[in-house]
């Protein structure tokens, strides 16, 4: 899995994504200590709310920085937010009131949400390669593993020589240094957009009104190609399945470790440490994984997994705790760890072949800010039911979840599912460069875009090979040059 990391461009851009999350790790410890300095009893409250404000902003910021993001070069986008989220932390700790913790967590939050989508973007221009894709893919989440595992741990050791409000320098010096390894790699370029998803609308050139529309149109269409394209429609449930189970572990474990099994305080590290460990073995092993069996049957039945441990363990907590739970609710989090992995990992490569090389950024963003939207239902769903009702409640609530969004995905996800769709085109004059084969029909590795704009629908087995509209004929494939423009 290491040989990807003979890549220079994509080693830099690796190494500016693990200093950057080493240092939100630390923010994440600093964050919670100004917040009980602040609010007390009601730290909880304030971290719970900066939170949901975190998850706001992903759902509701992406889409729009990823329509104007072309505007800007890809480097000069990604320096810049890295700079962003420096100046932010570097002002937390002078806050005096609760409601600038607020404002800052937007602030950080936004610039996060316009660098992770076009850094996401960017991977798969670097790596064509899906192989080296896959291995990328596996580090990232290796990287994302190691900040909630190691962060918590160094931000123990510094807060034994320094007050926490130097983590906060920790954290902008890992947003600097992020920013100089990208600024001093040379990226590729941007692929060009297709005929264009925003073709309807007026050109940049037609005054602010007509820029407006067509950046509206552009945050629409990443929107439309994720909901218009089965599989991403399918990843979107598995995305709610994960965030299910990833709420009551993020959520709830503080809860069980200390209450429900009257655990120490040192124990809480120990059960998030599980569910980190079962993610990170599953990255390592994906690659191999992948390369014999297809995106769909590892994701999904992975997402079978999910409802499936929080029965077990909403099944475990409607019983008097016994010594036997903690092992138990450790290996129920290695498993969820494990699963999620198995889900997660491999969306990058679901959301690189489902859209052109044009419209990656806004794939990328339409998918950051719904899977997000997910998690800014679960979060306070799995924290309100534990509260009000028992973390058994909880589970047994979010297992529900996580079952409605497995079934959904394997309900969605088209089995088989082939890059290349025979469709017809009648909608288009006669002579027009796209077009291939008698009347039009021809296959090639369909997208949503300004020439496609809904899902051909599905064929019988047995006329797999045949074109639209002409039975018995054989497709007509275009050629290199005019299967797309």
């Amino acid at each position: 899995m290491l040989s990807v990391l003979r890549n220079r461009t994509y080693r830099r851009l690796l190494g500016a994504q693990v200093v950057a999350l080493g240092g939100t790790g630390l923010a994440t410890v600093a964050l919670s200590l100004l917040a009980y300095d602040l609010a007390g009893a009601n730290a909880a409250a304030v971290l719970g709310t900066a939170l949901a404000i975190k998850m706001a902003a992903c759902v509701a910021i992406a889409p729009v920085v990823a329509a104007l993001a072309d505007r800007v070069p890809r480097r000069a986008l990604l320096v810049s937010m890295d700079l962003a989220r420096a100046a932010v932390v570097l002002s937390l700790p002078f806050v005096t009131r609760v409601w600038q913790v607020y404002v800052l967590i937007l602030l950080l939050q936004a610039a996060s949400a316009a660098f992770t989508p076009a850094f996401q973007a960017t991977l798969p221009q670097v790596l064509p390669d899906d192989r080296a894709y896959t291995e990328a893919l596996s580090l990232s989440r290796l990287a994302y593993d190691l900040e909630s595992l190691a962060s918590p741990a160094l931000a123990a050791a510094l807060l034994t020589v320094v007050p926490y409000a130097w983590l906060f320098t920790g954290t902008a010096l890992g947003f600097l240094v992020s920013a100089l390894l990208v600024r001093t790699t040379v990226l590729p370029a941007p692929a060009p957009a297709p005929a264009g998803p925003a073709a309807d609308a007026p050109p940049a050139s037609a005054g602010p009104g007509g820029r407006a529309r067509r950046a509206y149109a552009k945050v629409a269409f990443g929107t439309r190609l994720l909901l218009a394209t089965p599989r991403l429609r399918a990843l979107l449930a598995l995305d709610l399945a994960v965030a299910a189970a990833g709420a009551v572990v993020l959520v709830d474990t503080v809860l069980l470790v200390r209450d429900t099994l009257g655990r120490a305080a040192g124990d809480v590290p120990l059960a998030l440490g599980a569910y980190g460990a079962g993610s990170m073995a599953v990255a390592l092993v994906l690659p191999r994984v992948l390369g014999r069996a297809d995106d769909r049957s590892v994701m999904v039945r992975a997402a079978w997994v999910l409802p499936g441990a929080l029965v077990l363990l909403a099944a475990g907590l409607a019983v008097a705790p016994g010594a036997w739970s903690w092992p138990a609710l450790l290996g129920l989090w290695l498993v969820v760890g494990a699963a999620g992995s198995a889900v997660l990992t491999p969306g990058g490569r679901v959301v690189r072949r489902s859209a052109g090389g044009g419209d990656l950024p806004a794939a990328f963003a339409a998918r950051f800010s719904l899977s997000h939207a997910c998690w800014l239902v679960t979060y306070p769903l799995a924290g309100w039911l534990a509260v009000r009702s028992g973390p058994a409640v909880s589970a047994a609530v979010l297992a529900v979840v996580a079952l409605l969004g497995a079934g959904a995905a394997a309900r969605l996800w088209p089995r088989p599912d082939p890059a290349e769709l025979p469709h017809a085109h009648p909608e288009l004059p006669a002579g027009h460069p796209h077009l291939a084969g008698p009347a039009g029909a021809h296959a090639h590795d369909f997208h949503i875009d300004a020439l496609h704009r809904h899902w051909p629908p599905a064929r019988p087995a047995g006329q797999a090979g045949r074109a639209p509209g002409r039975r018995g004929s054989r497709i007509s494939r275009p050629s290199r040059t005019t299967s797309r423009p």
